[in-house]
């Protein structure tokens, strides 16, 4: 399984969302806190391309984007292959 790394914020209800969804698919992920560690935020902003909000998540390689493409990907059964390729 490739590593799932995870760009958030505490007081950031999206990401919890996102992280409940990995939790509850027994997917473990990386969480970087981008409000604990805001030197983080530059390299998340380089690693989205440009994208600001957090969650930014990513899988390997793969820029998936925020809580609502991780839940699209779900919805539409590409997030389990995406995982595993």
């Amino acid at each position: 399984m490739k590593p799932v790394e995870i760009y958030t914020s505490p007081l950031c209800g999206f990401c919890h969302a996102a992280k409940r969804l990995l939790t509850e698919k027994g997917i473990s992920f990386s969480e970087i806190d981008v409000l604990a560690n805001p030197s983080r935020k530059a390299e998340m902003i380089d690693r989205a391309n440009g994208g600001r909000t957090v969650p930014q998540i990513f899988v390997g390689d793969t820029h998936v984007g925020g809580c609502d493409e991780l839940y699209a990907l779900e919805r539409a059964g590409k997030l389990d292959p995406l995982l595993a390729a």
